[in-house]
């Protein structure tokens, strides 16, 4: 009988990290071996997310000292927590030394395969109309990015596979279709037609892809992947779909993009011109390398998915 598989996960209470929780577990069940789910975080999983072989284990990727003996036995490291708040040295204090800390005892203890999750946003401003990774130098604008972007060196020093996903969607989301809902809005209109191409992904897609990296016998080559949906939706076709939904309004007209701009800057809010433009105009990453080199099926993509969330989205808003 074959050892049990033995994975580390960082950011199990998390947008993402609580799906690759739930995923790693259904695994299991139906696969038949055994596999064992050490959480790492400041806090504990949902009681939902008990399963047999999960346990957790206190520590704060601030903290070198709480990162001890971490990764002690562990085959594979999954490491999704992140900071994408605050000031510059806030987010370096997790996003680079606190993964170099881990990913530093994952070597101490020989783990054999990483996985890293950052962000297509490390690219900085588009357009970006379907490049390849590193196709453009990144140029992070965002303390976030910058320090994430950082926190790839070393689990690429490593050997680790990291992951760079655009705009995350699904039950959970606080940021993406929050962030259009307030932009609808402040600019109720088809934004420059709607044509805008951007990567998307839903989030038990991106948990299924990160779950099959985690356990499958052979994994790719160290490097940096882009994560998003093999085909890029348009902004049009998005919005379309959760105005059918009932989750946003539907838009009446066109506007030019510059007339989007003038209204934008006239009308104050939270999400930034930047933001809009990466919402709105072409931000799309060729992403079928990941997929097939897994052999996990991508899915029929986000706005397929979204009449799940629906419900969700609608409840979220309405208290907002």
């Amino acid at each position: 009988m074959s050892r049990p598989l033995r994975i580390v996960l960082t950011g199990a209470t998390g947008f993402v990290g609580s799906r690759v929780l739930y995923g790693l577990a259904a695994s299991a069940r139906e696969s038949g071996r055994e596999i064992t789910i050490q959480t790492l975080g400041r806090a504990a999983p949902a009681p939902s997310s008990a399963a047999p072989g999960v346990t957790w284990t206190p520590v704060d990727l601030t903290d070198r000292g709480s990162l001890r003996n971490a990764a002690s036995g562990a085959d594979v490291l999954v490491h999704l927590a992140s900071r994408i708040s605050g000031d510059e040295a806030q987010c370096a204090k997790v996003n680079v030394e606190g993964t170099a800390a881990l990913v530093d005892e994952a070597a101490r203890w020989g783990v054999g395969r990483i996985v890293h999750l950052s962000t297509a946003a490390v690219y900085g401003p588009g357009p970006h109309h379907g490049i390849t990774v590193d196709e453009i130098a990144p140029a992070p604008v965002s303390a976030a990015s910058r320090t994430r972007l950082a926190g790839e060196k070393p689990v690429l020093a490593a050997g680790g596979i990291v992951l760079r996903p655009g705009l995350v969607l699904g039950a959970g989301d606080r940021w993406v279709v929050p962030a259009l809902a307030e932009l609808m809005d402040r600019v109720p209109a088809r934004w420059d037609g709607g044509r805008g191409l951007l990567s998307l992904v839903d989030v038990d897609d991106l948990a299924r892809l990160i779950t099959t990296l985690a356990t499958a016998p052979d994994a790719p080559a160290s490097g940096v992947y882009h994560a998003g949906h093999p085909e890029p939706v348009s902004n049009g076709d998005l919005m379309a779909e959760l105005a059918a939904l009932d989750v946003l309004p539907a838009a009446e007209e066109n506007w030019t993009w510059e007339a989007c701009l003038d209204r934008l800057g006239r009308v104050p809010g939270r999400v930034s011109e930047r933001q809009f433009s990466l919402l709105a105009q072409d931000h799309w990453y060729r992403s079928d390398e990941i997929w097939r080199l897994t052999a996990c099926p991508p899915g029929p993509g986000a706005v397929a998915r979204l009449a799940a969330a629906a419900p969700w989205y609608r409840s979220f808003l309405a208290e907002g």
